[in-house]
């Protein structure tokens, strides 16, 4: 099928900085690019240390670069959800605070953007924040009335590369986003510019692994690049 992506206005969850370019920089590169719509909440932003090289990044580091991110992507707006909380602790909090927080908390939430699309963690990575904001988005777009309470039509989770790093069944995916050449670099080129978080190969936020992914999935739908996701819903 084809997506006006001009038509969209989407939501991207990010529980930390980088996700979003990670499992969508692509998808939003194209959505931009055709005059769509892009927000992303990011749940959290770090913990206000100096250990860069240790993995760990400042508040004010993660503001520069998410500024850099959403200049070179385009993104439409973004807003931090949490500040305050820690990264690896979403899951300490209450489902119910979450959930809150997605559908009405932020001027980026359910109710105030009315997204007709969203994306948010595949809820198998094992990653703890990664899991909660994946819970939390599901119980926010449970199945409504979407004359009386948003109910974006496409709903994504999407991936990253050690996803599959945990003792769960998964489906393949069923929703493929087909990038061209400069939506691949525009996708690495903001991975480029989280200098606090990128590696190099082969961790798995290195750009050969971002850009092997991208070939594997484009492989898999007959295109040059691709990014894929779970198809949670999708109402046509």
């Amino acid at each position: 099928m084809t997506i006006d992506w001009k038509d969209q206005r989407a939501l991207i969850l990010a529980p930390h900085p980088d996700d979003e370019v990670i499992g969508c920089g692509g998808l939003i590169s194209r959505i931009t690019e055709a005059g769509g719509q892009t927000h992303v909440m990011y749940l959290t932003i770090g913990a206000d240390v100096s250990q860069a090289v240790a993995g760990f990044s400042t508040r004010a580091e993660n503001l520069k670069e998410i500024d850099q991110v959403a200049a070179r992507l385009g993104i439409t707006s973004w807003h931090v959800a949490l500040p305050e909380v820690a990264q690896l602790t979403l899951d300490r909090l209450p489902r119910k605070t979450l959930t809150t927080v997605i559908e009405n908390v932020t001027p980026i939430s359910l109710t105030t953007l009315k997204p007709t699309l969203i994306a948010f963690p595949h809820p198998t990575s094992y990653n703890q924040d990664h899991q909660a904001i994946a819970e939390a988005a599901i119980t926010a777009l449970r199945p409504s009335d979407y004359r009386t309470r948003p109910h974006p039509s496409i709903v994504l989770a999407y991936e990253q590369p050690a996803d599959q790093w945990r003792l769960t069944p998964t489906t393949p995916p069923a929703f493929y986003v087909e990038l061209q050449t400069r939506h691949l670099n525009a996708k690495l080129e903001a991975m480029n510019l989280y200098t606090s978080q990128r590696r190099d190969h082969p961790h798995t936020r290195s750009n050969e692994t971002l850009r092997s992914l991208a070939i594997l999935r484009g492989v898999q739908c007959g295109a040059e690049a691709a990014e894929a996701f779970e198809c949670i819903r999708l109402m046509a």
